[in-house]
Formats: structure tokens, C-alpha cells, sequence
């Protein structure tokens, strides 16, 4: 690759990256649905046909975005899971690591929360997708747990889709939280993460 072929390669993946963070700005006050190209454009500071050349439409940006909240993610929770023994460790990890990321990525997990549920099908589906590759996951690492060892395989991914469904809850819980409520949003959800790891022991009874 020629130098200029590299300064051009280098612009392209700033532009695409400034539409995204244009856009994830404007998403923290309305949906998806709802959000114009040239609103987006605008505050990107590009023009309107500049946004052609990396998305087709604003869904494919939305599935973009979903992408980028959740695609750095994959392994994270499983590795967690698969490398600490004990069971109040786990949950004490878990749930610390969704309060790092919501304090840190907030924009991305308020665009996930809202959107889970919201008026565009490809990005429902995506997000979709993402979760439950993070549910796939997490079951293969549990599955390396002696606990588990005579766990039906799709019993251990309900287990695991609990999991999930209740860290998507706590990081939008955290999200809204005001900061002295912080602690006592993530007190519930580790008592409730005990509540599913007690009925897991108790599950081949």
C-alpha cells in the first residue's frame, strides 16, 4: 500500500468513525427510528453523500453501533467465569464488570437498553445476535465448572440466557441510577445473582 493509498485508508476510517460518534451523540436523546442521515451528517461536520460511502442507511449505521457496544465484549464474561472458582467471586466480578463498563461506555449501553426493544428490526436483530452469542459463550464457560458436569447442554444455556437477561437489566438499572443509588443497585443484582446461582445448585435435585 502507497503512502496515499494509507492517508486515504487512515480519512476513510476517521469519517466512519465520526459518523458513528455523531450519531451514538444524537441517540442519547431520541431512538433510532427517529434520527435523520442529514442530522447525523451535520453533526459529523461531512456531507450528506459522504454517508453512502460507509453506511447504506441509517439501520446499517444502527447495526454498526451495535457492533461497537458489544462486539469488544465477547470473552470478557466468559473468561471471567471460567477463571474464578468460587461462586460469591463470580457474581462480585460480574457485576463489577458491568458497572465499569456502564460508567465508562454509558452512550453505548443507552443505545443497547433503548434499542433491545425499539422500532428497528435489523438493529433488534443484531443486538439479538450479540446477546445470544454472549449466552453461548458463557455457557461454555460454566460448562468447564464440575457443577455442571451432568448438566444437560440446553439446560446449561437457559442458565446462561439468565445470566445475560440479567446483566442487560443491571447495566440499564445502573444507568438511570443517581450515583448514591449506585451501590444499592448493584447490592440487588448480586442478591439476585445469588438467587439463580442457588436454584443452579439445587437444579438436579
Amino acid at each position: 500500500m502507497s503512502h496515499t493509498d494509507g492517508v486515504r485508508q487512515a480519512q476513510k476510517r476517521k469519517t466512519r468513525q465520526a459518523l458513528l460518534d455523531a450519531a451514538l451523540g444524537l441517540l442519547a436523546e431520541q431512538s433510532l427510528s427517529s434520527l435523520g442521515l442529514r442530522e447525523v451528517t451535520r453533526a459529523a461536520g461531512v456531507a450528506p453523500t459522504a454517508f453512502y460511502r460507509h453506511f447504506r442507511d441509517i439501520p446499517d449505521l444502527g447495526v454498526a453501533l451495535v457492533d461497537e457496544a458489544l462486539g469488544g465484549l465477547h470473552g470478557l464474561v466468559g473468561t471471567m467465569l471460567a477463571a474464578i472458582g468460587e461462586s460469591e467471586a463470580r457474581i462480585s466480578g460480574a457485576v463489577g464488570l458491568i458497572a465499569g463498563h456502564v460508567r465508562d461506555h454509558p452512550d453505548h449501553v443507552r443505545f443497547v437498553a433503548r434499542e433491545r426493544h425499539g422500532g428497528v428490526q435489523p438493529v433488534r436483530e443484531a443486538i439479538r445476535l450479540q446477546l445470544d452469542r454472549f449466552a453461548h459463550e458463557v455457557a461454555s464457560a460454566l460448562s468447564v465448572h464440575p457443577e455442571s458436569a451432568e448438566w444437560a447442554p440446553d439446560d446449561l444455556l437457559m442458565l446462561s440466557e439468565l445470566y445475560v437477561d440479567h446483566m442487560v437489566m443491571t447495566a440499564s438499572a445502573l444507568l438511570e441510577a443517581e450515583p448514591e443509588e449506585a451501590e444499592e443497585v448493584a447490592r440487588r443484582a448480586r442478591r439476585r445473582m445469588r438467587l439463580v446461582d442457588l436454584g443452579r445448585g439445587h437444579w438436579l435435585d
